[in-house]
């Protein structure tokens, strides 16, 4: 894991194991999704749904959804 500082021109520098891991170079577009107190920072995928698919997993607690629907 890398430690990285945010510049006076709010830039970083992403690490070269992320960018292989991501498959990503310079110029290539990147995804920032925030979900609560974490940022996800993906390349840019060719189909949003798809890639964004299962990111909400494990928001809610077990059982939540019956017991919403049983509230209707």
């Amino acid at each position: 894991m890398a430690v990285q500082r945010l510049s006076s021109k709010n830039q970083i520098v992403i690490p070269k194991e992320a960018r292989q891991a991501m498959g990503v170079k310079g110029g290539d577009e990147l995804l920032v999704v925030v979900k609560g107190d974490q940022t996800l920072v993906m390349p840019k995928p060719k189909r949003y749904a798809r890639t964004l698919q299962g990111l909400a997993k494990g928001t809610y607690p077990s059982g939540y959804l019956k017991q919403e629907r049983r509230l209707l």
